[in-house]
């Protein structure tokens, strides 16, 4: 089960998505609830996350580039409140 992202710590991460990237779209899934009682579960509700993001920022970037251009958005979130992040990042016009 995936929720749209809508506690503390997903908003943070789509806020500071938003203010980095200035993404065309942005869609912040919690996939904890698949993760429960797994390593990296701290109880919260949010410890896993999909980031879908487009970005013109990313154009001619490789998608390591981009990878490392949201975690360096995302910060200390990386390490202190987030487990694990499936990105996938993409410029305006790719599939």
């Amino acid at each position: 089960m995936t929720d749209r992202a809508t506690g503390p710590v997903a908003r943070e991460i789509q806020s500071r998505l938003m203010a980095a990237l200035a993404p065309s779209q942005l869609d912040v899934v919690n996939d904890s609830a698949r993760h429960r009682g797994h390593m990296g579960d701290d109880g919260s509700g949010e410890s896993h996350f999909t980031v879908v993001i487009e970005s013109a920022m990313f154009a001619g970037k490789s998608r390591l580039d981009r990878q490392r251009m949201v975690n360096r958005a995302l910060g200390d979130l990386m390490t202190d409140r987030v487990h694990a992040m499936a990105i996938r990042a993409t410029a305006p016009g790719e599939r």
